[in-house]
């Protein structure tokens, strides 16, 4: 108990330090380090951590012990912030919201402890090629990423690759997405500690400096996207490759408190007052309104509102984008943007995909647990995945709506044809519900982390932020305060180049990963070379 008392602790602080590494949450940062970054190789340090209490563990079950303590560290101290929503907002004891994040943190962290076991059951105290664990390492930490990314709806939020937007793997996501950039450095991180494993061996040390140098080099050596050429005015400067051209965007952000949003005599006449307003005076190309922007059904609103706002981009050069609820009793509701311009013949609609667990449906016997909290729920339809997008001048804008941008691979979906691909993203979101946490940062990071997977840009409008524009080499380039009431102008390029990831994704999804990542395992159990001679 004494040893493994301290390699319990160890994975712990491992697990925290990957928290902190997805945004760095404090406001004094060490020298090369900003609040609300990503710190790259402190995610690499983690892993180095779990690796190493993986490998010492004397048995597999206490393997899976450290690898499950690992990720209930690391999950909790990712998304800690759940307890605002569910006990500032929701009204939910804080006892009881304490141990719904912490339980929803330890049952996802059973996919790290699964991997965790197998790890040690092949690996642990044997004679292991160290290049031949480091694969393993990658393998099963990939496929525990993916297992939470995807099974009982998914939940990948805080998934690694989101720290290696900067750094020596900025490069991967074009080519692999999040999860493959997320194997990537995890083979790295093993390969790290295998290294200075070696070191003080006088032999065996080639092979993992091998494999740390492969990677360095690779990492420096795969091609980016090509940097957009300067705009003056309307003129675009010698049309870039890959460029649709730009647009002029305004982005609204209301920051209605989210204890009044939806209280019929405080925040919804305030935001149907306030964001009327602005769409009446915006005179730029398009104008984004966040998620619930209008946060009335069409045929619940003011007499004449609906109205007014059909009428005010009928005509003229400018078009919106508003976050709206939409249906009927009988015909089920939605979490929508409807798209409005001048021409048309009807309003354009997306309908959120991906929806969020007991915030936009109820999971099969849950009910009781939605029951104890005070927030407006409810089970909404789930739109179709690669929706339409609003065509508006020589741009395809592709909606998606809060954490839908987690789900690359479902976005990557609109890829398949690049006549119809779009062109911008556009994510209108609300994250108030987690008050001013660093949620904003990592959701920030997931849009930073899309624009880098497709080489397209994101426009976001959020209620309380954060609200900016991002280039399609992922870097924020308009940006409003966060819990501010604010309107942002500014200015992004459309982009046609389909990425390698964007390819593939669009037409395999991410079965290409999954069976990497499970053959490798299945060799290291079959190869009987995995092992070093004694």
């Amino acid at each position: 108990m004494t040893r493994r008392a301290p390699a319990l602790v160890l994975a712990a602080l491992g697990g925290g330090l990957h928290a902190l590494a997805l945004a760095w949450p404090f406001a004094w940062a060490p020298p090369g380090m900003s609040p609300g970054q990503p710190v790259w190789w402190l995610q690499v340090l983690s892993l180095v951590l779990l690796a190493g209490v993986l490998q010492r563990a004397p048995t597999w079950p206490q393997a899976a012990l450290r690898g499950w303590v690992f990720a209930l560290a690391m999950l909790t101290g990712t998304f800690w912030w759940l307890y605002i929503s569910m006990h500032t907002y929701g009204g939910l004891a804080a006892p009881l919201t304490v141990a719904a994040v912490v339980g929803l943190a330890g049952f996802l962290a059973v996919y790290y402890g699964v991997a965790g076991g197998v790890y040690g059951a092949l690996c642990a105290k044997r004679r292991v090629h160290p290049v031949w664990a480091a694969v393993l390492f990658a393998a099963l930490w990939t496929l525990a990423e993916l297992l939470r990314g995807h099974w009982f709806t998914g939940f990948p939020w805080g998934a690694s690759g989101y720290a290696h937007l900067d750094g020596p793997l900025a490069a991967w996501p074009r080519y692999v997405g999040v999860y493959g950039t997320g194997a990537v450095a995890a083979l790295l991180s093993a390969s790290v500690l295998a290294l200075l494993g070696a070191l003080a061996q006088p032999r065996g040390w080639w092979a993992p400096a091998l494999t740390v140098l492969t990677l360095g080099v690779v990492s420096w050596c795969l091609p980016g996207p090509a940097e957009p050429l300067a705009r003056t005015g309307s003129i675009v400067a010698g049309p870039p490759p890959g460029s649709a051209g730009w647009l002029d965007v305004t982005l609204l952000q209301g920051n209605i408190p989210q204890d009044e949003k939806f209280q019929p005599g405080k925040g919804v006449p305030d935001a149907l007052h306030w964001y009327g307003q602005q769409l009446m005076a915006v005179d730029t190309s398009l104008v984004v309104g966040p998620e619930t922007a209008v946060p009335l059904l069409p045929g619940d609103l003011p007499p004449g509102y609906w109205d007014m706002l059909q009428n005010r981009f009928a005509k003229g050069d400018g078009a919106a984008l508003l976050g709206i609820p939409l249906g009927n009793l009988e015909a089920g509701y939605t979490n929508s943007v409807i798209g409005l311009k001048p021409g048309q013949p009807a309003v354009y609609e997306y309908a959120k995909h991906h929806l969020v667990p007991f915030g936009e449906f109820i999971p099969l016997g849950f009910r009781w647990f939605t029951e104890l909290m005070h927030i407006p729920l409810g089970d909404f339809n789930r739109g179709a995945v690669g929706q339409p997008s609003f065509d508006w001048q020589g741009q395809r804008l592709a909606p998606n709506i809060c954490y839908e941008d987690l789900f690359g691979e479902e976005l990557g979906a609109r890829f398949r044809n690049p006549a119809t691909a779009p062109t911008i993203f556009v994510n209108v979101s609300n994250i108030g519900w987690f008050g001013n946490s660093v949620a904003i940062d990592q959701h920030l990071h997931i849009s930073r982390m899309r624009a880098r997977e497709f080489e397209r840009p994101f426009v976001r409008a959020t209620n309380t932020g954060a609200t900016v524009v991002i280039d399609h080499l992922g870097r924020v380039t308009y940006a409003l305060p966060r819990l501010t009431r604010g309107v942002l102008v500014g200015t992004v390029e459309g982009r046609t180049v389909t990425t390698p990831f964007a390819w593939w994704v669009s037409r395999f999804g991410l079965v290409p990963l999954w069976l990497l990542a499970l053959g490798l395992v299945a060799a290291a159990v079959l190869v009987r070379g995995l092992r070093l001679p004694r």
